[in-house]
């Protein structure tokens, strides 16, 4: 009798400590969860990316860093200290902007679909961002497949920080730029018929909009050599998001996020540095055509290309304007090509 009292007690101290190390976002409006909120240190460094399920754990955040930006849609929503934590579950503004409605152009069935929209992608070391880019792009898609074709940039900026460098043996001061790449929407148009081996996939309904969460992961056990690095511990968190209660076709096709996580060294350094890729792209018009030629630029990560401030656009993702808030003048634009 004894020792069951014993383990009540110990499994109700156990789920206490563990639900204390979880924190949980949620939307102030209806307490529903919030994925894709973004947690910076007072030095800028990403922290923490919230799940499908809102959460995160606090063991990621580090008491030292003081205040912590909350970041939710490309927006500084909150500012917090480590003690507002504790509570477990913290309520975001989630109506930073109401959803942008995709411009609906030549309605018509064609041969092709084309969405076009915005973009960022950004590359962090060890949480510290190292590299970032935006523009706007074009996909075109078979309309009968739904499979992508193909990508095509049209404007784009470029950014870095000073101090990274071209020093090979030492990933962790390595310029990542020529990593970063743009958001692959490959499977947005089948995503229902996604299947992929060691894949986790998860729905959430919100009142605006579905999310469908793909997990997946690779070289867990066994680190892959080449030319002198050592790469390990592979993942990649898909999220897609459509119109709700939709059959979740190119049509309800509202918003793509992808975060992509490695751990890479040379084979000289002690340790593993932890290398993150966060793509995004939101959607601005939809169309059909029967020709797959749109304008385009040629994506050269040394340069910039562009001919407009897009970015001024009060519904671009622009956060380049978040990052440079911490990195001030460190974070360098590459000269404009155009």
């Amino acid at each position: 009798m004894k020792t069951k009292l014993l383990l009540q007690i110990l499994f109700i101290f156990a789920l206490q400590f563990f639900n204390a190390q979880t924190i949980t976002f949620v939307s102030e409006k209806n307490n529903k969860p919030l994925p894709k909120v973004s947690v910076l240190g007072s030095d800028g460094n990403i922290l923490a990316f919230s799940d499908i399920d809102g959460k995160i754990d606090k063991k990621d955040l580090d008491p030292s860093k003081e205040k912590f930006q909350i970041v939710y849609d490309n927006f500084t929503v909150a500012s917090l200290a480590y003690s507002d934590f504790d509570n477990g579950t913290i309520k975001i503004n989630d109506r930073v902007k109401d959803i942008e409605p995709v411009i609906i152009k030549n309605g018509k069935p064609a041969k092709y679909i084309i969405i076009k929209g915005n973009f960022n992608s950004y590359l962090t070391v060890n949480n510290k961002l190292n590299s970032y880019t935006d523009g706007i792009i074009t996909y075109i898609f078979d309309n009968e497949t739904k499979k992508l074709k193909s990508k095509n940039v049209e404007q784009y900026r470029v950014f870095k920080l000073e101090n990274v460098q071209l020093e090979r043996k030492r990933t962790i001061t390595f310029d990542f730029t020529n990593s970063l790449e743009l958001p692959d929407l490959k499977d947005v148009g089948n995503i229902l018929d996604y299947k992929k081996k060691n894949s986790v996939i998860k729905e959430l309904k919100g009142d605006q909009k579905d999310q469908i969460e793909i997990t997946g992961e690779a070289l867990q056990k066994k680190e892959f050599a080449f030319l002198g690095y050592r790469f390990f511990d592979l993942k990649s968190i898909l999220n897609a998001s459509y119109e709700k209660n939709s059959k979740k076709t190119l049509r309800d096709f509202l918003e793509f996020n992808e975060i992509a996580f490695l751990k890479v060294k040379h084979k000289s350094e002690p340790d593993y540095n932890q290398l993150i890729l966060y793509t995004n792209f939101y959607p601005t018009e939809f169309s059909f055509s029967n020709e797959k030629d749109v304008e385009k630029v040629k994506f050269d990560k040394d340069v910039s290309n562009y001919s407009t401030k897009y970015w001024e656009d009060s519904s671009f993702p622009n956060m380049q304007t978040i990052f440079s808030s911490f990195f001030k003048d460190d974070l360098k634009e590459q000269e404009n090509k155009k």
